[in-house]
């Protein structure tokens, strides 16, 4: 059957009520052929599957982290609340599918927490630092959109000289809070493009979770590394410790570190182009500290959002008594977090606990009861957080996004607009999956379908913070 993209629209809601499959780990047997083959389990590799599925095609996702998630993973041992140890909120909820798709689900979606305190050493800024505190956003944000304009350069290059004692704390909400990186290594361009990610959704059990119910549907083998791909026109072959699968089409939604490391080899070799654009596109670093603290110690209230006035690097944002639990999460990224996170686990808890010291003044070694840090850059199936263009590299997605052969390429990295989202790890999924399944003719465009508007980011106030990335963040 041939399926138009609006009869395809309908038929994806069919995938819901398939019956859950095994998940076979690595050594388990694999199907030897399907009409398109999956490379990830992330977003994008679950968002690409489901299409292919709901077009009633042959599809098989292979990931090679013993879980499915990506980096939405949702831990729910160590601490007595659901803990997001990587992407914690979506976005869009006007029209992401995911929303709809976990309510059915029955999963409990529901608005992330709104607004943000900011404390000056011990005490919580008054209402008049507050808003100095956002004009000076509005400026960076403004003089940052300006100079996408005229050509693009690192954020860094174009900050106002008048931000005065709120300098380093805007720097570090619109840079390492918000894609994991200092100003300096962001791209003006990509900055702007950036669609506004305030409008915030989170799950109540997790948002790995929402990834992992949204999975049940697939057929999907665990601890499978893919360690090699023939491509051509025709077919791709690939290979993984449990066996090869012929296919005629490959979807690949590894991270771009992954792609640029040379993990997957490719014969023959992929494009000099592509291999560059994910190199370009470096994740940034991003990681949550969790320290359960009975008591409630700080004083604060469910789920509060709290930064600091720096005129440092070394600073973090707070996410308080989470799911009105004991547990707080202290975020760390930029190049600050990624020296941190590679002195290791003990360093950065020892960092969070004075962090907090310094801020509330209490003896808080004493009552942390449990801890737990991520440490997404030495994840090996991952590498970072989420993807970040420096100056002059914008264009890079674009080119990541563009097939070669029978492959095509899905992930936070290929989307102009929602990069280091998990909504645009989604979307890029589905989009990867309907241009492999029109090549295998089992999707034909629909003429009534008309090109959606393309919308241009307004400066905003303060972006949400969460992930890897505030949006892989």
């Amino acid at each position: 059957m041939t399926m138009t993209r609006r009869n395809f629209l309908s038929a994806s809601a069919v995938v819901a009520a398939m019956p859950v499959l095994g998940r076979p780990a690595w050594g388990a047997p694999l199907p030897r052929d399907a009409d398109i083959v999956v490379i990830g389990a992330g977003a994008a590799g679950i968002a690409a599957a489901r299409r292919i599925a709901a077009a009633n095609r042959k599809v098989i996702v292979v990931e090679a982290a013993s879980q499915v998630g990506g980096r939405c993973i949702t831990d729910i041992s160590t601490f007595d609340v659901p803990f997001d140890r990587g992407a914690r909120w979506i976005h869009n909820p006007e029209t992401n599918p995911m929303i709809k798709l976990g309510r059915a689900a029955g999963l409990e979606i529901m608005p992330a927490p709104s607004g943000q305190k900011i404390r000056i050493g011990r005490r919580n800024a008054r209402a008049s630092e507050t808003e100095d505190f956002l004009a000076a956003l509005v400026k960076a944000n403004r003089a940052i959109d300006e100079a996408s304009r005229k050509f693009d350069v690192s954020c860094a290059s174009v900050m106002p000289k008048e931000l005065g004692d709120w300098a380093g704390t805007a720097e570090f909400v619109l840079g390492a809070g918000f894609a994991g990186k200092d100003l300096k290594d962001i791209s003006v361009i990509d900055k702007v493009r950036a669609l506004d990610r305030n409008s915030a959704i989170a799950c109540r059990q997790g948002l790995g979770a929402l990834i992992a119910k949204l999975s049940e549907p697939l057929p999907l083998s665990l601890s499978t590394p893919v360690s090699r791909i023939e491509w051509g026109n025709r077919d791709a072959i690939v290979q993984t410790p449990a066996g090869k699968i012929t296919a005629r089409a490959a979807i690949i939604t590894v991270s771009s570190n992954v792609l640029a490391s040379g993990t997957i080899r490719f014969a023959p070799d992929i494009p000099k182009r592509t291999l560059d654009a994910a190199a370009k596109l470096g994740l940034g670093s991003y990681d949550h500290i969790a320290l359960q603290m009975p008591g409630n110690p700080l004083g604060l209230a469910r789920d509060d959002i709290l930064i600091e006035q720096s005129n440092s690097t070394r600073t973090a944002l707070l996410y308080a008594n989470m799911g009105s639990s004991s547990l707080c999460s202290i975020d760390v990224g930029g190049s600050f977090g990624r020296d941190l996170s590679a002195q290791g686990e003990a360093a950065m808890v020892a960092f969070a606990i004075e962090w907090l010291t310094k801020m509330f003044g209490s003896d808080l070694a004493k009552v942390v009861k449990k801890s737990s840090a991520t440490r997404w850059n030495a994840a090996p199936y991952v590498q970072g957080a989420m993807s970040v263009a420096p100056p002059a590299a914008q264009a890079s997605r674009k080119a990541l996004s563009e097939p070669v052969g029978c492959m095509y390429f899905a992930g936070e990295a290929t989307h102009e607009t929602l990069w280091g989202t998990v909504d645009g790890a989604w979307e890029s999924g589905e989009r990867a999956a309907e241009a492999a399944l029109r090549r295998i003719g089992a999707l034909r465009e629909d003429p009534a379908r008309q090109a959606p508007a393309v919308k241009r980011r307004q400066p905003a106030g303060p972006p949400r913070a969460g992930m890897p990335g505030a949006s892989l963040n």
